[in-house]
């Protein structure tokens, strides 16, 4: 008879002893599973590291930025007459500003109409626009045409004028008179030298619709708002700007006006900004501290160990962040190279601590040199010589500064008659700065100085140029020359002026034009070879001077004092961070480490698994095999047992 359940023949409970010597079997299996837990509370660990590494550099690389301990505030007394920002070049102080006229475009107003739909003139005609300054008839440029077919009503009019696009709006007003409608004209573009001068041929349209300041003829519309700059003073000295937002006036402040009046403008020092900065800076710190203890620590209390406790990785990164800030910076030229000059110390138990009054003295004595103590900078001697950026690899020191060539603009220059024609569909074909486009110029009689302000106007405006960043300024010298030059330096920079259609070049520069191209800056650093583009000399790769980037806005040849570079504490620990968390790196290395671990246990696991399949199975066999004998010897001797008993009753 077959068993048909191990230990029913025998009354063995074969199940629990296999289960019994199995888990005797898989103890190493146990241990196995204790070590990968382990190693995976390591990687899990590991990744906190990463996360608080990536959050302390993304703090620091922030305070690597100058502008947060140069910047400065611009207030002014009555915030309804303007606003202001400053900039890290402004100059503290208090400004008195007295705003005279705000930025105004013209507007002409026709006379009055009994009717926006009947027909006016006396037949098809045209209006004519000119741009210049009022009061003087010579800036005026060439004429705008604006077609009127017969028949024209007064909305027509408008129409017509809007649909030209050059740069004036009609309207069309209803002022509740006998006589209610009345054509408005607005120039589009505010300032003194954008009054407008409207004529027409039509003796039945120029009653009402003629404003001609070219001619002195009479001007039969009425002019409701004057084309005028902006005009105000600053500490008595007048200033007249295109636009109400002034730029340059006051160095490194922008005025944005709003309304006429008197007020004053106070330049001072962010210092809030720099407390913040340096306040922003300490809990960067102590941040990561945190994560550093909370990861290598040891309770004994509850006798809990940190899952990195003693690991070499995490003793090296928190050793070299430490020693960064415990190192004085070298290169700064200033009187501040650490950070306990700022009143940021060590405690006792690791973190930083911020003593504000410290902090407050050093602001007031050396606020311009705290901004070296965090960010990469550099200090020129020479007012002309501006220092940009630098790399990882530009190294602290005070570097000699020489220049041998001054950075040029690409320019063309030729003669240029008193008056020139411009005929119509006149197109020019521009090369500037290596783009080449065709540039429209509108039809009409120019004088020397309205036909280069029409130039450089409408090369500017060419999409190709203006997207690109290229434009130019067009003067006339004091022998007539028309003088095109491009406003970048540099051997990219460069101009130059070919036929097209209609008028000829030559009209414009004479037969044969002189082009000359920009040339780079070029000179050194440290005495090696500087790389000159435009006017800029970056150090060259390989020395200690590589990636320190220099502009050089004037000046003459030839010695150009030095520059002093440092790098600060924030800058070296974005560098230090950034390290850490590239590949390959510390933390890297280790987790690939970790990682390679788990896989060898999970490959031992699998082997042990098997080996574990295979003692079961032999276990079961075994004990199956002496289930059966034991059933079997059982069943003997209880055949045995009744032989035995038949014999005694048969005695």
């Amino acid at each position: 008879m077959a068993i048909s359940s191990p230990g029913i023949g025998s009354n063995l409970d074969v199940n629990g002893i296999v289960t019994k010597l199995m888990q005797v079997e898989s103890q190493p299996l146990t241990l196995l599973n204790t070590k990968e837990a382990s190693y995976q509370a390591k990687l899990s660990a590991f990744g906190s590291l990463s996360s608080a590494l990536a959050s302390f550099q993304s703090a620091v690389s922030g305070l690597a930025n100058i502008s947060n301990f140069q910047s400065l505030t611009a207030v002014p007394g009555d915030p309804t007459i303007l606003s202001a920002t400053a900039s890290s070049s402004a100059v503290p102080g208090s400004y008195a500003v007295n705003v005279t006229k705000l930025v105004q475009a013209q507007t002409l107003v026709a006379n009055g109409q009994a009717s926006s739909t009947a027909s006016l003139g006396n037949g098809a005609t045209s209006l004519s626009f000119q741009f210049g300054t009022a009061g003087d008839p010579t800036s005026f440029g060439a004429a705008n045409s604006v077609n009127i077919v017969s028949g024209s009503s007064l909305e027509n009019v408008r129409d017509a004028v809007n649909a030209a696009n050059i740069g004036v709006t009609a309207t069309i007003v209803n002022d509740g008179s006998t006589l209610p409608y009345r054509l408005v004209f607005s120039a589009n573009t505010p300032g003194a030298s954008n009054s407008m001068s409207v004529t027409t041929a039509d003796t039945s349209l120029q009653g009402f619709l003629s404003y001609d300041q070219v001619s002195g003829a009479p001007q039969n519309m009425t002019q409701a708002a004057a084309a005028q700059n902006a005009a105000l003073t600053v500490n008595g000295v007048p200033v007249s700007s295109l636009s109400n937002t002034v730029t340059g006036t006051i160095p490194g402040v922008t005025l944005n006006l709003a309304k006429v009046g008197s007020t004053t403008v106070n330049v001072a020092r962010n210092t809030a900004s720099v407390q913040s900065a340096v306040q922003g800076f300490v809990k960067a710190y102590n941040d990561i501290n945190t994560t550093f203890k909370n990861l290598t620590s040891y309770n004994a209390d509850t006798k809990q160990a940190g899952p990195l406790l003693g690991d070499s990785t995490v003793r090296t990164i928190q050793g070299q962040i430490r020693h960064t800030l415990s190192s004085a910076l070298t290169g700064l030229g200033g009187s501040l190279t650490t950070l306990s000059q700022i009143g940021v110390s060590f405690q006792k138990d690791g973190s930083l601590a911020l003593d504000s009054t410290k902090l407050q003295n050093a602001i007031t004595n050396n606020f311009s040199d705290i901004a070296g103590l965090f960010a990469a900078m550099g200090k020129t001697t020479d007012s002309l010589v501006n220092f940009v950026s630098s790399s990882s690899n530009t190294k602290p020191g005070n570097y000699a500064v020489n220049v041998t060539q001054l950075a040029t603009q690409g320019s063309t220059a030729g003669t240029l008659a008193p008056t020139t024609v411009i005929a119509a569909n006149t197109t020019f074909n521009v090369t500037l700065d290596g783009i080449i486009a065709s540039v429209s110029l509108s039809a009409g009689t120019y004088t020397a100085s309205t036909l280069a302000a029409t130039i450089q106007s409408s090369i500017n405006s060419t999409p190709a140029f203006s997207s690109a960043g290229s434009s130019v300024r067009a003067s006339i010298d004091g022998s007539g020359y028309l003088n095109i030059t491009s406003n970048r330096y540099g051997s990219a920079s460069n101009i130059s002026i070919s036929s097209g259609t209609g008028t000829s070049a030559a009209a414009l520069l004479g037969a044969v034009p002189v082009n000359a191209a920009g040339l780079d800056e070029a000179g050194t650093i440290n005495g090696i070879a500087a790389q000159g583009s435009g006017q800029y000399l970056t150090g060259a790769a390989g020395s200690v001077v590589e990636g320190l980037k220099l502009q050089v806005t004037g000046g003459g040849l030839g010695s150009r004092g030095s520059v002093n570079f440092s790098q600060g504490y924030a800058f070296q620990l974005n560098t230090l961070a950034s390290g850490f968390l590239a590949s390959p790196s510390l933390i890297s290395s280790r987790t690939d480490g970790i990682n390679s671990s788990i896989k060898d246990i999970a490959n031992r696991r699998d082997a042990l698994n098997r080996q574990l399949t295979a003692i079961e199975a032999r276990y079961r066999a075994q004990f199956t095999a002496l289930d059966t004998m034991i059933s079997s010897m059982t069943q003997t001797s209880t055949f045995l047992t009744q032989q035995l008993a038949t014999l005694q009753k048969t005695n």
